[in-house]
């Protein structure tokens, strides 16, 4: 957008003087807005003998921009405040104590600062500005603030609906409100010339195709690939909002930047994320390298590239990435957890182990790091280790039902027979846990050689998930220890119908073979030596009953 610079006391006057707040998303220029028509005074008030000697407080106001403007802001704030005991209901001095306070990060103050502004002079449309775009540097932390920033443009719209900047900054927080009518309404009210600004049209893009309006959408992208003008601080701000309804639009747009040369590092992992996205993951790879080359002392595009890997099941290549990721964070506990779960799909349990803890010395208060870790130690020769994560997570995550089934099973693991019954009776009738929990009920009663109670706890098992393949493994011992052959071979026939390389399955199908000298024991037999070779699974097992995001 167009701001022309009249001359000091004229932006002064005006109320168009522009000081630097940090840059808020699409910033039309104007971060800080400082003056108003006129010197405002109480109208009840009369001049006391100091301001009869000073006519007019604008040489302070001049004198204090000149300040700021040099980065003299302790100086800055002496001037206004001796000028504010002359002229305590000046609503610019107000604004420009607002300004200062602003820029030495006393943001509390510099709030109230533009409030008394607004106070003093009801109408004083810079005040406004300030005030907005102070609450939109504070949405970031505080989303209450966006809120704020709303609505203080809309108090502004009211009685000077033309307004430029606040028209733009009304539109930008409409749009991240997901308002899209809203917002493409007060971006209609911007003249005709600002309308074509590239920040504007992307704007435009983001709000019609949230509206489903993705041929208008599909014009804007072109239009604005088209402008002399784009930079990619026009094109990042949009995306998140552009890719929820479009992902081909976004890729394009970016794209764009791309081949005329004006993708920083950043943009390119934007790209890298949307090509992951649509599944395009050669290209997310080859992306996110060349983002990763741009910025070699950060960790972020090699996590992201390890997530792309993952999602190829190209394990060992996703290690490369986070272990030259975690040499350059190496207190960055997130790393240490996805390390630890990649170490987890290729059976490095060591490894994994070790990365695991790692992450929860780092960040011991994060459940899902203490559930991983407990997950891993049910893997170890002693598995007791388990049950101390395990009850982290349930004190971290107490309404979570899998918590205390993992802590069952865990006791379960640990040989703790009695501890685990208690927590998994507690889960039993659950519909996430029931399965799970009914089926290591049936584990003990199964060991403790209660073999009606086993039977019973199983068939529950698989009324809730009916192709539970351990459940029907388990089913199946029982039926053998009782002799019951025929049943046996009903229930372990289906347990590899369901899972082929079931450990517990082909081991009684083994058994089963033997004992009944069926023609089949040989093949079954060298079926199951081929099994045992195999790892086990109990720690992929665990970390599936929960989602777990790297």
């Amino acid at each position: 957008m167009r701001f022309p610079k009249p001359p000091l006391a004229a932006m002064i006057l005006k109320g168009v003087l522009a000081l630097s707040l940090p840059v808020v998303a699409h910033s039309t220029g104007v971060a800080l807005v400082l003056g108003q028509s006129k010197p405002a005074r109480d109208a009840a008030s009369s001049p006391t003998v100091q301001e009869s000697q000073t006519a007019s407080p604008l040489p302070a106001l001049e004198r204090a921009q000149d300040l700021i403007s040099h980065g003299r802001l302790n100086e800055a704030r002496a001037v206004l405040l001796r000028a504010l005991k002359v002229y305590p209901h000046e609503a610019a001095l107000h604004n420009f104590l607002g300004v200062v306070d602003a820029r030495q990060g006393r943001e509390p103050a510099a709030e109230q600062d533009f409030k008394r502004a607004i106070r003093e002079s009801p109408h004083y449309g810079g005040a406004y500005l300030n005030l907005g775009h102070l609450y939109q540097v504070e949405a970031g932390k505080n989303p209450e603030a966006r809120t704020k920033a709303i609505a203080i443009y809309r108090a502004l719209l009211r009685f000077d609906s033309g307004n430029t900047e606040a028209n733009y900054q009304y539109a930008v927080l409409q749009l991240q409100e997901g308002s899209y009518k809203d917002s493409l309404d007060h971006l209609l009210r911007l003249p005709s010339a600002d309308q074509n600004v590239p920040r504007v049209l992307a704007l435009f893009c983001a709000d019609h195709a949230g509206l489903g309006r993705l041929d208008l959408a599909d014009s804007d992208v072109n239009r604005l690939l088209g402008s002399r003008n784009l930079t990619e601080a026009d094109v990042l701000p949009i995306l998140p909002a552009l890719q929820a309804h479009s992902t081909g639009l976004a890729i394009r747009l970016v794209e764009g930047l791309v081949k005329r040369q004006l993708a920083s590092s950043s943009a390119l992992q934007q790209l890298g994320r949307l090509y992951e996205q649509t599944g395009q993951f050669e290209r997310a790879r080859s992306t996110l390298e060349e983002a990763a080359k741009e910025q070699p002392q950060s960790a972020t595009p090699l996590v992201e590239l390890a997530r792309v890997a993952n999602q190829q099941r190209d394990y060992r290549s996703a290690l490369g990435y986070l272990a030259h990721a975690r040499a350059l964070e190496p207190q960055n506990a997130a790393i240490h957890f996805f390390f630890g779960m990649v170490c987890v799909e290729l059976d490095l349990h060591q490894e994994a182990y070790a990365s695991l803890k790692k992450a929860v010395a780092l960040e011991p208060q994060n459940p899902y790091y203490n559930y991983a870790l407990g997950a891993v130690c049910t893997q170890r020769e002693d598995a007791r280790e388990a049950i101390g994560y395990f009850q982290k997570y349930c004190q971290l995550k107490p309404d979570d039902p899998r918590g205390m089934l993992a802590l069952g099973e865990a006791y379960f693991y640990s040989h703790d027979l009695e501890s685990a019954g208690k927590e998994l009776k507690m889960v039993a009738s659950n519909p996430e846990t029931a399965a799970a929990a009914n089926y290591f009920l049936g584990r003990i009663a199964s060991d403790e050689n209660r073999w009606a109670e086993a039977i019973s706890d199983f068939k529950m098992a698989l009324g809730y998930h009916p192709q539970y393949a351990d459940a029907y493994a388990g089913l199946g011992r029982c039926y053998l220890a009782q002799r019951k052959y025929s049943q046996a071979e009903e229930a372990l026939q289906r347990a590899v119908q369901i899972e082929p390389d079931n450990y517990t399955a082909n081991l009684n199908l083994t058994i089963l073979y033997e004992r009944t000298k069926d023609k089949r024991a040989a093949a079954q037999a060298q079926r199951f030596a081929e099994i045992k070779k195999q790892r086990s699974e109990r720690a992929k097992m665990f970390l599936r009953t929960i989602r777990i995001v790297p």
